[in-house]
């Protein structure tokens, strides 16, 4: 029992905190929930991100980061199947979607950028190659401010108004400085040493993080539910919104690694790609359902953001063990770990 809650206590806090935090979101006053005002509760949530990314930063070995850089196939590739192809799996399905919140918050969820710290935890854990996702991060929320717009222009069919100078600025304190300051002080042997030693330890942590994150946004959600009992959608509804956020990263990862073994990428290259290619971010896309399109009368838009979000932290916890599995079969791992000492990354 034991080692099944060490190996599955973030499936088990999932489990969780969701619906806990969508009761206590509905049935508590609002006034209540208001202890923090909305730009501080703002503020406090990119700093949990930036943690979480500056975690990730200062555990990753910069030569992988340059040997991603050196040959950046597995980085374009994930990008292209994040910002490209997800987007358009998902307008046709807005059509089958029965609420107009539905359909929106779906859209949104497949146009935001890939995960800012999630893709590359679980790619750590599936011992793959934590360089790829972190630099599809960077670079899916470096221009989230120019190509999301444009697909939820397109798949809404009206015009999205955001603050592109304030976006740019959160992107660049949440993620890009984090990772950035990561690596600087992995510079100093001292902090380097201890980095490598505790990984795991960091890893944690950096998953109780995403939880945290996790809890806030059904917390924030679950006011939702209680003021508009007149307008709550069907279960018919639910079901087929969640089934579409399901099919849509599923879809995703499969077309991801499909293509990772056409294009002879490593192995740990491809496992990078199924989590970075797939997975969307929560912060921005709550963003955009509950502050940018607050006065559209959407409500409910932010729902498909959270199942989406939770849906891939689920079902991609469930595939690491068979992708480590995989990846540390391939004849490129087993020299590898004949020739260097690799302990300290391959549990984390």
């Amino acid at each position: 029992m034991t080692a099944f809650l060490r190996k599955r206590w973030f499936l088990i806090g999932l489990f969780i905190l969701i619906p806990l935090g969508m009761v206590i979101g509905a049935s508590v006053p609002p006034e209540r929930l208001q202890i923090l005002s909305s730009k501080t509760a703002g503020v406090l949530g990119r700093i949990v991100v930036a943690v979480v990314l500056f975690l990730m930063s200062v555990t990753l070995d910069n030569k992988k980061l340059r040997d991603a850089l050196r040959s950046p196939g597995p980085v374009i590739w994930a990008t292209l199947v994040n910002f490209v192809c997800i987007p358009l799996m998902a307008i046709p399905l807005m059509r089958f979607q029965q609420t107009e919140d539905f359909a929106v918050g779906l859209m949104i969820s497949a146009s935001v950028p890939c995960t800012m710290a999630a893709a590359s935890v679980w790619t750590r854990k599936a011992s793959g190659n934590d360089a790829v996702s972190l630099l599809v991060t960077i670079i899916t929320n470096g221009a989230c401010f120019l190509i999301t717009p444009v697909w939820l222009r397109w798949g809404i069919g009206g015009a999205v108004e955001l603050d592109i100078v304030d976006m740019m600025e959160r992107l660049i304190v949440t993620a890009l400085i984090p990772i950035c300051l990561g690596q600087l002080f992995r510079a100093n042997q001292a902090v380097k040493n201890f980095a490598d030693q505790a990984k795991t330890q960091l890893g944690v942590i950096a998953q109780a993080c995403i939880l945290l994150l996790i809890f806030w946004a059904s917390l924030k959600g679950g006011p939702h539910l209680a003021g508009n009992h007149s307008a709550t959608p069907s279960a018919a509804a639910v079901g087929t919104v969640w089934a579409s956020c399901i099919g849509l990263h599923l879809l995703a990862m499969m077309i991801v690694l499909q293509g990772s073994v056409l294009f002879r990428f490593a192995r740990e290259d491809a496992a990078a790609t199924a989590f970075a290619g797939s997975q969307k971010t929560l912060p921005i896309g709550i963003a955009i359902a509950t502050d940018l399109l607050a006065d559209r009368g959407l409500p409910f838009a932010v729902f498909p953001i959270l199942m989406f979000h939770a849906s891939q932290l689920f079902l991609d916890t469930l595939v690491i063990d068979r992708l480590k599995a995989w990846v540390e079969s391939s004849p490129a791992a087993d020299h590898d770990a004949r020739g260097n000492d690799t302990t300290s990354g391959s549990d984390s």
